[in-house]
């Protein structure tokens, strides 16, 4: 997820207090984390490195972008951390820049390549080796409504088809709610439009358009028809969109002043924060007409290369984030489901066990797809040119009708 969140900018490095035995080790985590829902799935992790006798230095910084600037900077003056977080080709763009430990001991000593969906050691790998370790598995194509407002719009179970959601959202509107809560982020508006181009023409097609980059496909009817989707999607958000985060209008719908969001299930941490609680405050089904798909990012935490008296710590680390039980509590507390597909869903809620079930059912049938949003499909200059697009279709600055010739110019003057 590309976190944009709203409580933290930059925080100096801080060890936890209260160690459970005494330290002997340090890891250094660099991270987007920073809403209360992240905050609480981030302190499992901490928890389970001081019982190992881990010390643990934090470095949260709010937004992806900003996070890979400093990073940049930290390590071409020689401040390297331990790890951080990336997502997507950022993964590749690091390891090709020769500053990431190989993980692939550890990784064939662990059994990574058996539990780890294919879909997504692309991007846990570089030339072969392993460079990243997979936290989560979060999936982008989710419907979140709040009960009560529901019950305002006569709304008993989530909307089965796009025209049920259309209509729903209208009645919303008659109601005095927000019918749709998003933020003003461009990868938000991506979010959104990836479920809605897997919904509008299926599966097939998002791979014909986004991962083939098939100009047929991208200037195709469908395509439009797709952009009609979005814009008619768009109608229903409320002005101030555009200055808002992604926490912000998940906390619109947790306190009942939006209807829904479409969004990834790091909002059900956020749920959860607030002490809402699925079936009895909110709604999730899959977005309508993706009910058999799964778009997915991941937090992926790679490695850097850390001199030989960091190398225990930073194993460590690793052995940590792939032991199943921490995956399980991880995820539990993050909303997503685990990386690893042998982990148990005793612990989790029965949202948490959809998620697990969806994502296992779509790792075995071919229906576990990375999202162009969140850069897990292309590489970032065509990820940039997919953003531009589709924020001017949602601000209403092109149509629909001109926008998949606009998409496919972009993308092929960035290719």
């Amino acid at each position: 997820m590309f976190n944009e969140g709203k409580l933290l900018t930059n925080i100096p490095p801080a060890p936890i207090s209260g160690m459970a035995c005494q330290v002997t080790d340090e890891v250094r985590l660099v991270h987007w984390w920073v809403t209360g829902g992240e905050a609480a799935a981030l302190n499992v992790l901490k928890k389970n490195l001081s019982k190992e006798g881990v010390g643990y230095n934090d470095t949260p910084i709010s937004g992806g972008a900003k996070m890979m600037t400093e990073l940049q900077t930290m390590v071409a003056t020689g401040d390297i951390p331990t790890a951080a977080v990336m997502s997507g080709y950022s993964t590749q763009d690091w390891a090709r820049k020769g500053v990431l430990s190989d993980l692939s001991s550890l990784a064939a000593a662990g059994d990574w390549e058996n539990v780890i969906p294919e879909a997504l050691q692309k991007f846990c790998k570089f030339n072969g080796k392993w460079i990243g370790v997979p936290l989560s598995l979060h999936s982008i194509n989710w419907l979140w409504i709040n009960k009560v407002a529901a019950e305002k719009v006569g709304l008993k179970a989530p909307p089965a088809t796009m025209d049920e959601l259309f209509v729903v959202l209208e009645r919303a509107r008659s109601a005095g709610l927000v019918p749709m809560a998003i933020g003003g982020q461009p990868w938000l508006m991506a979010t959104l439009f990836d479920s809605v181009v897997m919904a509008t023409n299926g599966i097939d097609f998002y791979k014909k358009a986004f991962i083939e980059l098939d100009a047929a496909a991208l200037t195709s009817p469908e395509m439009t028809k797709a952009f009609q989707n979005l814009a008619k999607l768009a109608s229903y958000t409320d002005s101030a969109y555009s200055g808002r985060n992604w926490s912000d209008a998940t906390d619109m719908v947790v306190t009942g002043q939006a209807l829904l969001e479409v969004a990834g299930d790091w909002v059900k941490a956020e749920f959860r924060a607030a002490q809402k609680e699925s079936d009895t405050d909110y709604m999730y089904a899959r977005f309508p007409g993706t009910e058999d798909d799964v778009i997915f990012n991941s937090d992926i935490i790679v490695m850097f290369d850390v001199e030989p008296d960091r190398q225990a710590a930073q194993m460590k680390l690793a052995k940590a984030i792939m032991d199943p039980a921490f995956q399980s509590l991880f995820n539990d507390a993050k909303g997503a489901a685990p990386a690893r597909m042998d982990v148990s869903d005793t612990a989790f809620d029965a949202c948490g066990k959809k998620a697990i079930a969806d994502v296992r059912a779509a790792n075995k049938n071919g229906m576990l797809i990375g999202s162009l949003a969140h850069g897990y499909v292309q590489p970032a200059n065509i990820q940039e040119a997919y953003f531009i697009v589709v924020m001017k279709v949602f601000h209403g600055e092109i149509g629909p009708e001109a926008a998949a010739g606009a998409l496919a110019a972009s993308i092929a003057a960035v290719r």
